[in-house]
């Protein structure tokens, strides 16, 4: 068997753009792939274009081999461009690798080691009562996982504007009230998207009753280790980081000085399956289970649960389709065939490959639009991290 073509579908779904990828055989057995680096879907595609000239030809079941090809064929390796259309190919490989063998993805990563995958549901709210309402409505659904997001100040009514100080003093207030109203046993999370500095994040933790997160996600840049290390130092919270790092290698000195307590690893950019796996078995020498980052498309959902169903190291899955979420969508007429979520779980599936399907005449139809830029402003004018 033998690759003969590859193809990039950028495609708007819900209120942003999935890339996805096809690889086809000249034995007329094809995978989905996808990328998980969204607003930057045409570098990516340029990317995929670059490694299409000397994939062509190539034996498909030979992913780890095809793997290093990718990532060492420039002198400049890595990089979340890099990685990203390596992370699409390979899914879209395993994908190709588990329709010839007739079996799931999860047999080829060493097999089935739970019968479901467990999520987490994300919620937010206006005000404390909304929250506490939000969050007994996703318990009373059977949602044992929560993560809210960052409360907004009444006198904050421009969304682009953003005062680190103010969010986490009213976030603080807020999720002390929502912690005494459901109790000690669900878990309790929140994402602060890397909107914070070491000294407001400390701040934020300090607020709080000890004992009220149990993990907070993302409160600061990933660059600096240090930056991290030095936080660590300051607060009691376990960490969930991961969803920026592109490599084992990034996720190296995370695992490895105990700098995270959940790895936020993201299938369709950190390199794949391939990857992902020596980054699960780096996290199980450690002691710290996977908590996925999703970027919601259904193939790297898909992905993601096949990696889950493989490794012993495993929390809970991220997906945006609970009693409480607003505006993410699975578009059923791109994708008619994907994972469906039962409760608040996916049942590790039983057929052969992910276990996806993708619409290429309906996503032909499209013209590309490019994602509005994220960008938050202080209050001074200056630049925050959106």
């Amino acid at each position: 068997m033998k690759i003969t073509e590859i193809r990039s579908f950028p495609v708007w779904v819900g209120h942003r753009n999935q890339l996805v990828v096809k690889v086809e055989t000249d034995e007329g057995i094809y995978g989905w792939g996808e990328s998980g680096l969204s607003r930057r879907e045409l570098a990516v595609a340029g990317a995929i274009k670059h490694y299409r000239e000397f994939l062509i030809g190539q034996d498909p079941m030979r992913i780890g081999g095809l793997w290093q090809e990718m990532y060492r064929s420039q002198y400049f390796e890595g990089g979340r461009v890099l990685t990203a259309a390596i992370s699409a190919i390979d899914i879209a490989l395993h994908d190709i690798a588990g329709k010839a063998l007739g079996v799931p993805v999860y047999q080829l990563l060493g097999g089935k080691q739970r019968d479901y995958v467990p999520c987490f549901a994300t919620t937010g709210a206006a005000s404390a009562e909304q929250l506490i309402e939000n969050a007994n409505l996703l318990i009373d659904n059977g949602w044992h996982v929560i993560r809210t997001g960052m409360a907004r100040s009444e006198r904050n009514t421009d969304p682009r504007i953003f005062e680190p100080r103010e969010s986490i003093a009213l976030t603080a207030t807020w999720l002390t009230q929502l912690r005494e109203a459901i109790g000690p046993e669900p878990v309790l999370g929140i994402d602060y998207h890397h909107r914070l500095n070491v000294a407001e994040t400390a701040s934020f933790c300090q607020r709080m009753p000890s004992g009220t997160l149990d993990f907070l996600e993302e409160p600061i840049r990933d660059e600096t280790p240090e930056a991290y290390e030095a936080l660590r130092q300051m607060v009691d919270v376990p960490f969930a980081i991961g969803e920026e790092l592109s490599s084992k290698w990034a996720f190296l000195p995370y695992l490895e000085r105990g700098i995270t307590n959940f790895a936020r690893i993201d299938v369709c950019n950190v390199g794949g399956l391939t990857e992902a796996m020596k980054v699960a078995s780096l996290a199980e020498a450690h002691y710290i289970d996977l908590m996925p980052h999703n970027p919601l498309g259904p193939i790297c959902t898909a992905a993601t649960v096949h990696l889950a169903a493989a490794v012993p190291n495993f929390a809970w899955l991220e997906v945006r389709v609970s009693p409480t979420e607003q505006g993410v969508h699975y578009d059923s007429d791109l994708f008619p065939v994907q994972l469906q979520l039962e409760g608040d779980r996916f049942p590790v599936p039983e057929g052969p490959g992910l276990g996806v399907e993708f619409n290429e005449e309906l996503a032909a139809q499209q013209t590309f639009k490019f994602s509005p830029e994220r960008f938050l402003w202080r209050r001074d004018g200056s630049l925050t991290n959106a």
